[in-house]
């Protein structure tokens, strides 16, 4: 079978958004070759990515590449792509670049080729995130070990907004919290609560694909009894009460989640959001406090932001 290779030359800034567009427009897995990987040390972690080659990434921003089916409507695809791309900047999203090209590829040469850019990532001194293909052996004893697939769900855990809530959850955590995680694409956050001591956690997307991946993660992962995976937009009609609610998105749809999310906690319970490019943490913090929550804490990464609140009563 062959495939056509969408690839875009853009900015941080624009990958989730832009991977979420390749995703509804039924991309069969997206990959990214950012620039600062090659260099990226992550906060409370001793090592590096392990391996990367940096003539396989572009020397500055992103490349992003997905894979559609070859056949006839496939030009008809790329062009509303394109069009959906461009309408970002109407959200004052940087698309830098914005260069696409398209290349025709056998299955074969896609199918593996995007594993050489995942490898095993300490995400916190006693995390550390391995793809399920790699031989990993943990420091110590006391470290903690994710093995992921991806598969054709976005989210390696290894993009700085996964990043930052895997350390937020590891500093909440303290034991026996029930925990939502919205939007839970591979199922990383999720696992990574579970692997914190959770004792409960519904992990929510809407793409069947993710569910299935996630789930799938989940019980690799040894994780399957305390994690429910389910199809659902957002936390629409959930009406039980978490100790924390966990949502890697983009801002905008924080924005929007904010009112279910306070509906959705317990007293005292924290929301963690990320997904928060840097411009818009002001918006986001403004709207949270506006629904009741208190800012407990923020922290950054690159160009991103997650903001740890506290539901109170209003």
């Amino acid at each position: 079978m062959k495939w056509m290779e969408f690839s875009i030359h853009t900015t941080q800034e624009a990958v989730e958004p832009i991977s979420n567009l390749l995703h509804e427009s039924g991309a069969s897995g997206v990959v990214i070759e950012d620039s600062a990987d090659v260099y990226q040390t992550w906060d409370g972690a001793e090592d590096e990515i392990i391996e990367l080659n940096d003539s396989d990434y572009p020397e500055e921003g992103v490349i992003l590449k997905s894979y559609f089916p070859a056949s006839s409507f496939v030009a008809e695809t790329v062009e509303e792509m394109k069009q959906s791309i461009n309408d970002l900047l109407l959200h004052n999203i940087d698309l830098g670049r914005n260069e696409v090209s398209l290349t025709e590829i056998e299955e074969e040469d896609w199918a593996h080729a995007w594993k050489q850019y995942y490898k095993p990532v300490n995400i916190t001194e006693t995390l550390t995130i391995v793809p399920t293909w790699e031989h990993y052996t943990p420091g110590s004893k006391d470290e903690k070990v994710i093995e992921l697939d991806p598969g054709m769900a976005f989210g390696t855990g290894t993009h700085p907004t996964t990043v930052l809530c895997l350390q937020v959850l590891e500093q909440e955590l303290t034991g026996g919290e029930h925990v939502i995680d919205v939007g839970t694409g591979s199922g990383v956050l999720a696992i990574g609560a579970a692997k914190f001591n959770a004792s409960k956690v519904l992990a929510l997307d809407l793409d069947q694909t993710a569910v299935d991946v996630a789930r799938e993660n989940a019980a690799y992962n040894h994780t399957g009894d305390c994690i429910t995976v389910k199809q659902n937009n957002l936390l629409d009609h959930e009406n039980g009460q978490a100790d924390v609610v966990v949502a890697n998105i983009l801002a905008d749809i924080i924005i929007r989640l904010a009112p279910d999310a306070w509906k959705s906690l317990k007293p005292e319970g924290i929301f963690i959001a990320s997904g928060i490019i840097s411009g818009k943490k002001k918006e986001v913090i403004e709207v949270l406090q506006e629904e009741g929550f208190e800012i407990k804490e923020t922290k950054d990464m690159e160009d991103w932001a997650a903001v740890t609140a506290v539901k109170k009563d209003r």
